[in-house]
């Protein structure tokens, strides 16, 4: 037998899969390629010791017999007539055109001649990925996400399996690892953007399979955060206020871009708490001290930013005035304004007289919420008396002494009664 001579391997080498180019890469493309088996020697014999074929390829000229080339072993060492041998080449330049020829190898190592003529195609991938262009997240606050599907498919047969992978602020969230079985099938992949800090980013997310990776490019911005604005409206706009009254309401508006979770007052002479309402609050009565209180108001939004604002405000010589004055007894429902001022004026009483403000049971009585207890009756009554005695004032006696948790009933009488006491001490 003469080398690259002995065996023929029949003209018409036929290329399989003439596929577009899916995508841009390296590494992942393919081509399927299919001949007719040799079934003679030169001489003429019927071949018998067929061992394997050589698959020669390149992007030059003629690759046979010096490009790359790889071994593949025949099925049989007697081929019938006309039976095809198919072949995928894998690994190649998508997009590149491929030249490709064979030789045959018989057991004994001897190679037949390169078959002619030369194919060519163009390598293309084994999956694709929908959508093909770059795609962007838009504009996403910090605190917020963004979701993202891609379609990965199989373009080639057989399974396709791999996985997608993208960096920080973007992940995966599911659909990834895949696997996909037969042409067509395919798997919905879903991208998330996660910001945590404002910028404008861009990255690939990749899906590799088959050796060979897919890219697309994403896109997200986030804008800076606006802090949330808080602004006091009532009692004034202005920045300072006077009054008489020891208890003074507060309202206000406030805003946010990502939202506004809560309002808080705190008065530098004591007490805060937290006001009703968001957008816009309230706070029914904050009690002063005499002289000058600072009351500041802060805005909590749901990214953790807060705004304040503050209002000064002078008490001055007191003048008591209450609310629904006097309380008509089993006409007039008593509400949380009736106590909050009268531990107001009562915690001024003591001021004036050396005493420190009393320990109040649920400092901030808030309306609808706060339900009103026997022992914010008692520890009115109690401050008073205390105040009382550091006057030398005669202790005060009054209607039901001994108010019992859960069965007395606040009356007008009862409140009356205090409100007449404290005006009797100025």
């Amino acid at each position: 037998m003469t080398p690259r001579r002995q065996l023929l391997v029949s003209h018409g080498l036929a290329l399989g899969g003439f596929l577009l180019l899916m995508a841009s890469g390296a590494g992942a493309g393919t081509l399927d390629i299919s001949w007719t088996a040799p079934t003679t020697n030169v001489d003429g014999t019927p071949l018998t010791d067929l061992a394997a074929y050589r698959v020669y390829y390149g992007t030059f000229g003629n690759p046979c017999p010096g490009g790359a080339s790889f071994q593949v072993a025949s099925p049989t060492p007697s081929p019938a007539p006309n039976e095809r041998v198919a072949v995928r080449i894998i690994g190649l330049s998508t997009g590149a055109l491929y030249n490709v020829s064979v030789t045959a190898v018989d057991t004994s190592g001897n190679e037949s001649a390169c078959a002619s003529p030369v194919e060519s195609a163009v390598a293309r991938f084994e999956f694709a990925v929908n959508p093909t262009g770059s795609v962007s997240f838009g504009t996403v606050i910090l605190g917020g996400f963004a979701d993202r599907t891609f379609t990965v498919q199989n373009t080639a047969g057989g399974t396709i399996s791999g996985a997608a992978s993208a960096s920080a602020p973007f992940s995966i969230v599911s659909g990834s690892p895949f696997t996909l079985v037969g042409t067509g099938a395919s798997q919905t992949v879903t991208v998330r953007f996660t910001p945590t800090l404002p910028l404008t980013t861009a990255t690939n997310v990749n899906f590799t399979a088959s050796g060979g990776t897919i890219s697309r490019i994403v896109t997200g911005t986030t804008p800076g955060l606006t802090p949330p604005t808080v602004a006091i409206t009532t009692p004034t706009s202005g920045s300072t206020y006077s009054t008489t009254t020891p208890l003074v309401p507060l309202g206000g508006v406030a805003a946010s871009a990502v939202g506004v979770t809560q309002v808080t007052w705190v008065n530098n002479r004591g007490g805060s708490g937290t006001a009703i309402g968001r957008t816009v609050w309230t706070v029914p009565g904050i009690a002063l001290q005499p002289g000058t209180n600072v009351l500041t108001v802060t805005a909590w939004d749901t990214a953790g930013s807060t705004a304040e604002a503050s209002l000064t405000v002078t008490l001055t010589g007191t003048s008591f005035t209450f609310t629904d004055n006097p309380l008509t007894p089993r006409t007039t429902i008593i509400r949380a304004v009736h106590l909050m001022e009268l531990r107001a004026s009562i915690d001024l009483t003591r001021l004036q007289r050396g005493l420190t403000t009393f320990a109040w049971t649920d400092p901030t009585l808030t309306p609808g919420s706060t339900p009103v207890k026997a022992a914010h009756l008692t520890e009115l009554r109690t401050a008073l008396d205390q105040a009382y005695q550091a006057a030398g004032r005669i202790r005060l006696t009054y209607t039901d002494p001994v108010p019992q948790p859960g069965i007395a009933v606040i009356k007008a009488t009862h409140l009356n009664e205090i409100r007449a006491a404290v005006l009797a001490l100025q």
